[in-house]
């Protein structure tokens, strides 16, 4: 056989692997959509699940080479999460996130390290890899399930933030330990420190001209296939080139997407262009996280998992211990700085939600062949993936029930969804009032229609007084949602402002400062009236009823500026 014949098949075989795997995982993401009792599992975790089936009959799917592990899954995972970080709500939380994502992985990648090597036979860089390796946290399953739970929209920017930044530092870290065991540099803390500075400042630097730059371009251009495919191309590209010239592509990316995301996208795109962007990479990031997580549980060899029991439990246990000094200690800490106010219910969820997924398997699959104990470190991170996925990724809602942290979401929708049909149903009878009732209209059938509708509307009606009723809080959903609009609305203003170069910085939201003060006085209404209506309980209670004098008082303290133009 030729070997242009052999190349084929192989081309071939891989090709039919590749499908098979995207009908596998598209299947598994399909299934978890339509049946209820899989909605209750994240589609990662039936992936992860359907993975271990799958290994447990010895179906191998695929084998990738570890020099194009990276290459492949970290680009569009990274960007994805940058590109929808909101950079607004990040700069307000930026303390706490940068504890966790910078600090957090040291004391999880030198504790987990230190463990493994005080209590197993690997040795200190070994072990250190194995730390690197599960520094970084995955938080899709998690933040899929806080959204649909209704969590805040505080934990929601804390783990994404964390995970973002803590990317890029856990793989930094990870690739300058790799080098170690094949020879390519001794140990030494100022030169592994200068090493670490210049791989992270290179990587600023090229992505933020790279960022800013594909920015610029996209003002020139209203084409949203080309659009999109200049932030595919920023991606990969931003990655290939940092990394060609000994920069970090991960925080290259990072950075790309923080910036095509939070101004390229404003100034340079149209609001339809801006969502057709953000729907591509959603799909393109659930496409690779379902190749990953099928991936993971695909690989596992059950027999080594149980031969390399004692390791697995070592670190399984170190990585809870680490993950718990990191959030209380750093968070307590940004409390006391900052006033960053993240309670222990918060404060119990981001600790016991720091499950480990994607990249923490592709940088143990990414190592070289010839480094030591590579085998021994993939089934450690594997095992402690699995561990985390499955144990804590199933227990997460449990969790946030008893610690009373499931926000109203679900109430939400379904007070969104009546005010819709409510609108809608107006509407309708508008138009019917406004048509052309000539001659040959038949009067019987519009009125019947028209009786119809307005029952229905009515319906709807008592369905939004009773949900109101029973939680007064829907009451200010579309004051917020109008308020995020017009915010939205400022902003598009200034992007329109620098795309025609009459501007050239986005000027301070000053609409945000008012809404603020507005925010602001209505917490000190609140607060008045709460201890008010305990002054009338006590008054009450001690004399039977309220003496006049202390009514005028009372009243007089409600007599409050209602707007910061009146203030």
């Amino acid at each position: 056989m030729s070997l242009e014949s052999v190349a084929d098949a192989a081309i071939k075989e891989n090709l039919e692997k590749f499908l098979i795997v995207l009908s596998v995982s598209l299947s598994v993401a399909t299934i978890s959509k339509i049946f209820t009792w899989f909605r209750q599992i994240p589609y990662t975790l039936l992936l992860v699940i359907v993975g271990l089936g799958l290994a447990f009959l010895d179906i191998r799917l695929v084998n990738l080479s570890p020099e194009l592990i990276l290459e492949i899954f970290l680009p569009p995972l990274l960007f994805e999460a940058a590109w929808n970080t909101r950079w607004r709500e990040l700069k307000e939380n930026w303390l706490p996130v940068s504890l966790f994502a910078i600090v957090g992985v040291i004391i999880s990648m030198i504790g987990v390290g230190f463990a493994l090597d005080e209590f197993t036979s690997l040795s200190l860089v070994t072990a250190l890899l194995v730390g690197a390796s599960l520094a970084s946290t995955d938080p899709v399953a998690v933040v899929a399930l806080f959204k649909e739970l209704g969590a805040s929209n505080r934990l929601l920017t804390l783990m994404e933030g964390e995970s973002l930044f803590n990317d890029g530092v856990a793989v930094v870290a990870f690739l300058l330990l790799a080098e170690m065991p094949v020879g390519v540099h001794d140990f030494s803390l100022s030169e592994t420190l200068n090493r670490f500075l210049t791989y992270v400042g290179l990587g600023v630097v090229i992505g933020g001209l790279i960022g800013f730059g594909i920015s610029y371009l996209t003002q020139r251009i209203d084409v949203p296939s080309v659009e999109q495919s200049l932030t595919l191309v920023s991606a990969y590209g931003t990655y290939l080139l940092t990394e060609e010239l000994g920069g970090s592509g991960v925080i290259g990316v990072v950075i790309v997407g923080i910036i095509l995301g939070n101004f390229g996208s404003r100034i340079g795109m149209n609001p339809r262009t801006r969502q057709l962007v953000t729907e591509f990479w959603e799909f393109f990031a659930f496409f690779v996280n379902s190749i990953v997580f099928l991936l993971i549980g695909d690989q596992v060899k059950f027999s080594s998992l149980t031969d390399n029991f004692k390791v697995i439990g070592i670190a399984i246990l170190a990585v809870v211990i680490t993950r718990f000094i990191s959030i209380f200690g750093l968070g307590n800490f940004s409390n006391f700085i900052a006033e960053s106010k993240i309670n222990w219910r918060e404060q119990t969820v981001l600790w016991w939600s720091g499950l480990r997924g994607s990249v923490s398997v592709a940088l143990a699959l990414s190592l070289p062949i010839i480094v030591p104990a590579r085998q021994e470190i993939i089934e450690t991170v594997f095992g402690v993936v699995l561990f985390t996925l499955l144990v804590q990724g199933l227990s997460i809602q449990w969790l946030l029930n008893k610690l009373n942290l499931i926000g109203d979401q679900p109430l939400r929708l379904e007070y969104s969804e009546l005010l819709a049909q409510k609108v809608a149903l107006n509407r309708i009878l508008n138009y019917m009032e406004s048509l052309d009732k000539s001659a040959d209209f038949n009067a019987q059938v519009y009125q019947a229609e028209q009786e119809l509708i307005e029952k229905q509307l009515k319906n709807i009606e008592e369905k939004i007084k009773e949900l109101t009723t029973a939680n007064p809080q829907l009451k200010f959903l579309p004051v917020e949602q109008l308020r995020e609009t017009l915010l939205n609305i400022e902003a598009d203003t200034y992007a329109e402002f620098i795309r025609s170069g009459r501007i050239n910085d986005n000027p301070r939201s000053l609409l945000k400062e008012m809404l603020a003060k507005n925010r602001e006085i209505e917490f000190k209404q609140e607060a008045i009236q709460e201890a008010i209506q305990e002054v009338i309980k006590l008054e009450a209670i001690k004399e039977g009823e309220l003496s006049e004098e202390l009514k005028n008082e009372l009243n007089s303290l409600t007599e409050l500026p209602q707007s910061p133009v009146e203030t």
